[in-house]
């Protein structure tokens, strides 16, 4: 399907081109760019309310400031779709997200628009101030550095921490706070109910008025002197000294908060602060989804809704005649839920994905319990500790690539302290079109060096639910990881009864001769599926899923080794350092000499694509399981003679 950008937006190929517009034709270009994203998402699938709420802002960027030379630093990224379509991509945006294609986030690499490669979030303040601290040292005086922040983001420590600097910095920078009220989920915390009662405030609507009625009078340019600024900012700290400002307090021009759909305030706005030296931050009120009506009413199932009919509205799912297996998420949501029903103990806390994570269930069902605490890892996991202390049995829940957020309070916070803190890590291993900055890659590497730590994976639904009942029992006193895959899983019926699993103890799934598999995790069902297969090869390797990297079953592992010359180990981890080399550390310790061959995420960076092109590319697929038997058993492979006549 062919999409054909407006005639306006077809034309501009870079910020030039849209420098050569008039403002009046700035409205038609913000629509024009507005349908496309809409167009393109609809069909192509990707992030969608985010980048739709900045539309204006975008446009209103690349309109007033000098790109790529004045640099744009976008926080989390999924709001710069429109940035990427006016730098140079509009012609290939529909393979944003899709194997070979473009980044769905900013990226240095990609083009020399990005400033700033990213995907987590409230990284922005600390890189714009790094860019402007580098530029004054370089003598650039004319050149800008601006981030853009929103999405929950400001709620980070990191943004705290940056803004705390760029107060005093004396550098040129401009923070722009994108304030819709929303992360993935509706944002919490202190911080959401200040912007909204400066968004709200009689004092604060006047001011802004006031503030720009006053710049559009001042001599903005090479004669607009610091000490005409120092009297500007004095005169707004006299207008508003019956509110305090947290801003100001940061010792961070506030300018707004002003409508960040306007584009003409945001041009007469933007083109007065980039003369303006110092710090300083524009409040903007944006809506999320701002120009498709579903996505302004449900802002989080429209985050990032995938293929969808752009006229109705109707999410397109795909359609099944056999029930199908739920996601991991979904058994973690549903069974906390149950535990929980019957251990008045146990706490649900994450970090601002309750939907990403499945934990709204619990949320919904036991409030008082379960708590969204923003996009603060670090503070979750602390939370979580204290919480431990005092005799709670906490499910700390946070994707892996998040987790790495959080790592010092983990080993801090956590395993000195030896605390029963439950980590379930989601989206553990490759995750799919969201790319390098999601994929949870490193934990079991990273979890399993720190000392007390259990570190677990589930092959199934099952034993996910089978993993969670047993951490949460009095006998499991130490730190307990569960890490799961994004997306679905094997078993449709899986609610079955819990059962408690041995500590350390794997699972012997098939016995066999000549070589074993040693599976961790859900690649497990990758490796079953392989052995099957080399059936028709004659071959007959043994299957055995370990559940535990840390402690590793080392009874199990005497048995393969004391019966195997050849080994393969499987994970969805990277090979430095995860399950594979526990394996090999332990083959050393004891001397034994069999052939061990590691297969999982290769020390490299991987990009984007769908899971079934990167397990394929990593190599740690069900086809790549079966080539590496052949290739180590060659020497038994029976070869068929056929009558060629």
């Amino acid at each position: 399907m062919q999409i054909t950008p407006g005639p306006l937006l077809q034309n501009i190929n870079t910020p030039d081109d849209l420098k050569k517009l008039s403002p009046e034709k700035l409205h038609q270009v913000c629509d024009e760019l507005r349908q496309f994203i809409i167009d393109v998402v609809s069909v192509h699938g990707g992030h969608f309310g985010a980048s739709l709420g900045v539309v204006e802002l975008t446009v209103a960027l690349h309109y007033i400031y000098n790109t790529p030379y004045d640099q744009l630093v976008w926080d989390v990224g999924h709001q710069a779709y429109g940035h990427k379509i006016l730098t140079g991509r509009r012609d290939n945006f529909t393979t944003n997200r899709k194997y070979k294609g473009i980044s769905g986030f900013p990226k240095r690499d990609e083009s020399n628009y990005d400033a700033f490669g990213v995907g987590h979030s409230s990284t922005s303040i600390s890189a714009a101030l790094g860019m402007a601290m580098a530029s004054k040292y370089n003598g650039e005086k004319d050149r800008k550095s601006v981030a853009i922040i929103g999405d929950g983001s400001l709620t980070a420590g990191l943004a705290f921490e940056a803004m705390n600097h760029a107060g005093v910095a004396d550098t040129d920078i401009l923070i722009i706070l994108n304030d819709n009220c929303m992360s993935i989920d509706p944002n919490v915390g202190a911080l959401k109910e200040y912007l909204t009662d400066i968004s709200t405030s009689p004092t604060y609507n006047i001011l802004k008025d006031d503030v720009w009625n006053l710049l559009g009078k001042l001599p903005i340019g090479k004669n607009f002197s610091r000490s005409m600024v120092h009297k500007l900012r004095e005169g707004i700290k006299g207008m508003i000294s019956n509110q305090s400002n947290l801003f100001e307090a940061l010792k961070l021009r506030y300018f707004g908060p002003i409508d960040g759909h306007n584009i003409t305030k945001l041009v007469d706005a933007l083109k007065d602060l980039r003369q303006i030296p110092g710090p300083k931050l524009l409040h903007i009120v944006t809506t999320k989804g701002k120009g498709h009506a579903l996505a302004e009413k449900d802002q989080t199932k429209w985050h990032a809704p995938g293929l969808f009919d752009k006229i109705t509205g109707e999410i397109h799912k795909k359609k099944f005649d056999l029930p199908q297996p739920p996601k991991y998420q979904d058994v973690f949501g549903h069974t906390i839920v149950e535990l929980a029903e019957k251990n008045d103990k146990i706490i649900g806390i994450t970090p601002a994905m309750p939907s990403g994570s499945s934990l709204k269930y619990m949320m919904e069902k036991m409030p008082h319990r379960a708590f969204d605490v923003g996009i603060c890892e670090q503070h979750a996991v602390t939370l979580s500790a204290g919480m431990a202390t005092q005799g709670m049995k906490v499910f700390c829940n946070i994707y892996s690539s998040f987790m790495q957020r959080a790592y010092d309070q983990v080993v801090h916070d956590v395993a000195i302290q030896n605390l029963p803190v439950v980590f379930c890590l989601d989206r553990a291993g490759l995750v799919g079109d969201d790319g390098p900055t999601h994929h949870g890659c490193y934990d079991i590497a990273y979890m399993r060096c720190i000392p007390n730590m259990i570190v677990s994976a589930p092959m199934n639904e099952i034993e996910l639910r089978n993993l969670m009942y047993t951490s949460q029992l009095a006998t499991s006193k130490n730190p307990f990881v569960i890490r799961y895959p994004r997306g679905e899983g094997v078993t449709p019926d899986w609610k079955t009864p819990f059962k408690e699993i041995e500590i350390g103890k794997g699972r012997k799934l098939k016995d066999g001769q000549d070589i074993a598999i040693l599976s961790y995790g859900h690649p497990g069902n990758f490796a079953a599926a392989a052995i099957r297969e080399l059936k028709n090869d004659g071959l007959n390797p043994a299957h055995y899923d370990l559940r535990f990297v840390k402690p590793i079953d080392k009874e199990m592992l005497f048995e393969v080794f004391s019966n195997f010359e050849k080994i393969i180990t499987v994970e969805d981890g990277t090979v430095v350092g995860g399950f594979g080399s526990a394996v090999l550390e332990f083959m050393n310790a004891n001397n034994f000499k069999s052939t061990v061959k590691i297969l999982g995420i290769p020390d490299q960076i991987i990009e984007h694509g769908t899971l079934k092109e990167l397990h394929q590319e990593c190599g740690y697929n069900t086809q790549a399981i079966i080539d590496s038997v052949r290739e180590m058993m060659k020497d038994k492979i029976k070869v068929s003679t056929y009558n060629l006549d």
